[in-house]
């Protein structure tokens, strides 16, 4: 017997010892406070945190062209970044005047070493600033910055500059909020005092703007002078004066002209009011207001401030929240007045809060129904016994994930409601050899604390080796790469956890609870155990496939053309292959993009089209236009850099609906319900737009990238012409854009320099007179105590003076000898176009084409099978075919070159990593199964039937119409450590009966008619622990695979097994003893 091993006497030594000690209840008990502890303690998130170090670098080189600055900033920057240790990719903007470089670091690196590393590059290096640019700016970019929560200040009759100072002292407090890290006001006008220069009067008075700006920079001046002692007592200084008023700005004198003095007042209007508008928020009530309790009819517009609120890194999102809304109550009638609404446009604490209570009532409901399948197979006593396991086992595990750092949310928690079909299985092993040892005759009259433990050490080396098997299958999934890896890892890594607490559970908990609950069931004992009716139906369908030859080769090629059948689903494409599927969210973005040169009120026309069409939809509570600026980002608009969108061509369109639980709908069908008509009013305005969802798993910049590479930007911008338009030819690909900016028209001042020096006017002050006038001049802060935001003096022309050529060349600069010269007598003018931006990738020049799928194939696998399909009709001028790349970039340039990029990238990867784990799982099985068994033939006995779930699983699909996805995948190879574990116990038991004494044939009927029950309640147990997954969008697949794969397994591999076993050990050896490993 298998307890002869040295290390079986120390399990069952560990056994006995518990089986009757007063220790193992308070084991019990601690274990369940342990994991009380550890889901109130543990900060609870919506989705996992993905540890990406990612900086942003902007360098400035005022006047340089896009040209010079790649080439003296961009390239030589990017070379020295490309040499930092874990730098995966460098991306890089060169714009007029400015560089923008995104390091991004491997995912896993540690974000304040990588930091670390890009400061010491950056600074050691700064011999090597070409002159005229600026030191580089860092800006650390991290999930953390995320905003949960979203505040929108609105109400009847407040303009967007009232609704800026509210929401600028509200911001005050709420920072003062513990935990709550970066806020962000977005909309609104600050107040600003602004000195409107006036071209006649200044012209009348021989003054310019550059001398008046000189004059008020000197005159907003303040400092200590130092201090002197007299009379035992130090006296302090200050010399200046800072501005605090627009009445002590309008009496700076700026001049003297015909011996009298010259005020600011004399040649300018001073303002202090409200900035000038650079951008709009709006916020407008769709059809289901009402479910948030906003009281305003649909589509009303109303000006906006929106305050976005950030959490420290590890902190509770929950409770943040919390302390803000709590905050909010208190302020409002005191500082926020009563008819000003504050509408929560964002809240993912409470998503936070909705997800992880979802899912630990799932959790629960799990458990019973687990338990109560095992009290109609074993009885109501042998159900407790689970009752008590299941729990210890996830309260262990749950302390593990707090002490590991993890955080509660859908995926942590997903994994242990994916481990319970499986870990429930060492008990119901346990139970039910308990339950069959009570109903042996030879056990009449023994002890049950004897009968427990012998019946539990009966099983244990099985029981180590399947679990170890189950976790081999289920841990090398942790080494997944990429961004899906920290996403996915919480599933191997709590699961195996899971497993392990499981085996430990199952010989310390289970046997005393087992032997504690299951006393009174021994009234029968030593009467002979009576055969179920399922034991006894498989006998009958098991005799003829072990005895009869035709009938046994006749069910295996049935079974293989059931497979056949069941693989061939995948490339008929009955069913799809994806990623992740979409989750059901309640909101989604629509990003608006005009052409480059559109006036910000054109841009907000648009916007204003878009918004109303949306309130016509039922499902929206309320949506927020942000017209040349950007709204809060979530982790999506992190990646994408969708925060550094802003200008007066750019707008996001914040949509919210209402919850899930009240609608029908799932976000991703109202997406593509109104992703037609918005796209129809963005073709009447000539707007590109996009409709961004919350993506289900990690981000990337576009579900549909194409990377264009080539020796000429010229040549890479023509063929990315050509792909996007084959993108828009595409049957199921929409969204369509492409990384190319429209040409701006853009007129350049050429300076006479000869007419400019004889009167003695320098270009640096033609140059500044322009600045001053176009984008006005930051004279500095006007000094108002308690003012909730800085108020700045601003130098500029009124934009009614500043709207032509005209109106630019008659503005006057004063010669050397006070002579007031218009600049068209010192200027020519040039019409031109501003150059498309350019892009690059680590090292190389790149054009990005971009589109989403939506339709039937919402896969990028197939657009870009189909794409593939046109580009092969395609060739370059010497007729050779484009080169193309799935997975790495060009190594050469010097021809055109495509790459593949996205999500296509990351499912590539993905599916890359799962199978090679597949592999690993079955050459770590096969090792340890031939230690166990000591025989090459038996472990591929054992792995055979592997690939026959996906009879169930593939269909299963098919019919479900859902996605085979990467947690399809992960539930295929979890499965296969089921069947791998089941094949086991049902092998080692056959082989107990060879050593026995009984025939072949008759050990392998009755080792499959003698484990039938367990394995078939172990894989009921799968059914319906994984049923409460069923409906959850992105882990349906998980369920699926499960589900369907453990019936598939059950109807089919339990007569797999023991045939293909019969038919190994045929004609050989009764089974020797085995090497013990346990």
């Amino acid at each position: 017997m298998t307890t002869s091993s040295p290390r079986g006497h120390f399990i069952e030594t560990v056994i006995r010892s518990f089986v009757d000690s007063k220790l193992t209840p308070l084991i019990v008990l601690a274990s369940l406070l342990l994991g009380l502890f550890a889901i109130l303690a543990t900060p609870r998130e919506e989705e996992p945190q993905i540890i990406v170090p990612m900086m942003d670098v902007f360098v400035e080189m005022p006047g340089a062209s896009i040209q010079e600055v790649e080439s003296r900033v961009t390239i030589p920057m990017e070379k020295k970044l490309m040499e930092i240790p874990g730098v995966e990719y460098v991306y890089s903007i060169s714009m007029p005047g400015l560089s923008m470089a995104v390091v991004r670091f491997y995912v896993g690196e540690d974000e304040e070493d990588s930091l670390v590393k890009l400061y010491n590059k950056l600074y050691s290096n700064f011999d090597l600033i070409p002159p005229g640019a600026t030191q580089p700016l860092v800006k650390p970019r991290s999930i953390d910055d995320v905003p949960i929560l979203a505040l929108t200040l609105w109400g009847e009759g407040y303009g967007p500059a009232e609704l800026r100072r509210l929401a600028a002292e509200l911001d005050n407090h709420i920072k003062d909020i513990p935990d709550v890290s970066e806020t962000k006001l977005i909309g609104g006008q600050r107040r600003q005092l602004k000195i409107l220069l006036d071209p006649v009067k200044m012209a009348a008075h021989h003054v310019d703007p550059v001398h008046i700006k000189r004059m008020l920079l000197a005159a907003n001046h303040e400092r200590p002078a130092g201090s002197y002692s007299r009379d035992n007592t130090e006296f302090l200084v200050d010399v200046g004066h800072y501005f605090h008023s627009a009445a002590e700005v309008e009496q700076v004198l700026v001049g003297a002209y015909d011996g009298r003095p010259i005020y600011l007042r004399d040649v300018a209007r001073v303002e202090d009011g409200p900035e000038e508008p650079v951008h709009y928020v709006f916020i407008s009530p769709g059809p289901a207001a009402s479910t948030k309790g906003i009281a305003a009819a649909p589509g009303d517009q109303h000006p906006a401030v929106t305050i976005s609120i950030a959490k420290r890194k590890g902190t509770n999102a929950i409770e943040i929240v919390e302390r803000v809304m709590h905050k909010v109550e208190q302020l409002t009638g005191r500082l926020i007045p009563h008819d000003v609404q504050v509408t929560v446009t964002r809240d993912y604490g409470e998503t936070a809060q909705e997800k992880s209570d979802e899912l630990l009532k799932h959790l629960m409901i799990a458990v019973v129904s687990v338990t109560l399948l095992i009290a109609l197979f074993l009885g109501w006593r042998a159900s407790l016994v689970v009752l008590v396991a299941v729990p210890v086992t996830l309260a262990f595990t749950l302390l593990v994930y707090y002490l590991y750092g993890y955080t509660l949310n859908r995926v942590t928690l997903f994994a242990l409601i994916f481990s319970i079909g499986i870990l429930v299985d060492d008990p119901i092993v346990d139970v039910e050899n308990i339950v069959r040892h009570f109903q042996l005759p030879r056990n009449k009259g023994r002890s049950i604390y004897d009968i427990a433990v012998e019946a539990v050490t009966e099983v244990q080396s099985p029981l180590i080796l399947a679990t170890l098997t189950v976790i081999f299958a289920i841990l090398p999934m942790a080494f997944v790469s990429g961004l899906m890896g920290p996403y996915m890892r919480p599933i191997p890594i709590g699961s195996s956890t899971a497993m392990l607490f499981s085996m430990a559970v199952a010989f310390v908990i289970t046997p005393w609870a087992a032997a504690k609950l299951l006393q009174r069931e021994r009234e029968d004992e030593g009467n002979a155990p009576q055969e179920s009716w399922t034991t006894r139906v498989y006998r009958r369908v098991m005799t003829p496939l072990i005895y009869r030859p035709v009938i046994r080769w006749a069910f295996l090629l049935s079974v293989g053309l059931l497979l056949a059948g069941a693989v061939a689903l995948l490339f008929v494409k009955v069913v799809h292959v994806k990623m992740l599927p979409f989750d059901n969210k309640s909101e989604f973005q629509i990003i608006i993009d005009m052409p480059e040169g559109t006036a910000l009120e054109k841009t907000a026309q648009v916007a204003a089209a878009i918004g109303d069409y949306l309130k016509t939809v039922p499902e929206v509570t309320d949506y927020e236009r942000y017209v040349g600026t950007a709204s809060p980002y979530n982790f999506n608009g992190l990646v994408r850099h969708y925060f550094l969108r802003s200008g007066p061509n750019v707008a996001d369109i914040q949509v919210n609906l209402v919850p899930k639980h009240q609608r029908a709908a799932q976000s991703h069908d109202i997406a593509k319900r109104v992703r037609p008509d918005i796209q129809e009013i963005a073709r009447r305005y000539g707007a590109r737009v996009k409709i961004a969802e919350v993506p289900p798993g990690p981000p990337v910049l576009q579900t549909l990238v194409a990377e264009v590479y080539g020796p000429r930007y010229d040549e890479q911008i023509a063929f990315a012409q050509r792909l996007k338009e084959m993108f828009e030819q595409t049957p199921g690909v929409v969204d369509v854009d492409w990384y190319v900016e429209a040409p701006q028209p853009k007129y350049r001042f050429a300076i006479d320099r000869k007419k400019a020096a004889l009167s003695g006017i320098t270009d640096a002050r033609i140059v500044e007179t322009l600045q001053v006038a176009l984008d006005g001049k930051v004279i500095g802060l006007l000094h108002v105590p308690n003012a909730s935001e800085d108020i700045p003096v601003i130098l500029r022309v009124p934009r009614a003076q500043r709207s032509s050529l005209e109106d630019l060349q008659a503005l006057r600069v004063i010669a050397s000898d006070g002579r007031s010269i218009p600049l068209a007598e010192l200027v020519d003018i040039e019409a031109t176009h501003e150059a498309p931006y350019i892009y690059r990738k680590n090292l190389k020049r790149v054009v990005y084409v971009t589109g989403d799928v939506a339709g039937e194939e919402e896969s990028p696998v197939y657009a870009i099978l189909k794409l593939n399909d046109r580009l092969d009709r395609m060739t370059l001028p010497d007729g050779s075919a484009i080169p193309r790349y799935a997975t790495q970039q060009p190594f050469l340039t010097e021809t055109l070159s495509l790459k593949w990029d996205g999500e296509w990238q990351i499912t590539y990867e993905v599916f890359r990593d799962l199978g090679l784990a597949f592999g690993a799982v079955l050459v770590l099985i096969y090792i340890l199964v031939v230690a166990w068994f000591q025989s090459f033939k038996t472990p591929l006995v054992i792995l055979a039937p592997i690939p026959l779930s996906l009879i169930g699983i593939l269909p299963a699909h098919a019919m479900a119409d859902a996605f085979f996805t990467a947690t399809s995948m992960i539930g295929f190879i979890a499965g296969a450590g089921i069947v791998v574990r089941n094949s086991i116990i049902l092998i080692d038991f056959a082989e107990l009966r060879r050593r026995e004494g009984m025939p072949l044939a008759e050990a392998v009927i009755d080792a499959g008619a003698v484990r039938f029950r367990p394995m078939l309640l172990t894989a009921s147990a799968v059914i319906v622990g994984s049923a409460v997954i069923l409906f959850d969008p992105i882990f349906q697949g998980l369920a699926i695979s499960l589900m369907a794969g453990e019936v598939a397994a059950t109807l089919l591999t339990r007569m797999a097994v023991p045939i293909l076993y019969y038919l190994s050990e045929r004609g050989g050896e009764p089974a020797q003893n085995r090497f013990f490993l346990f």
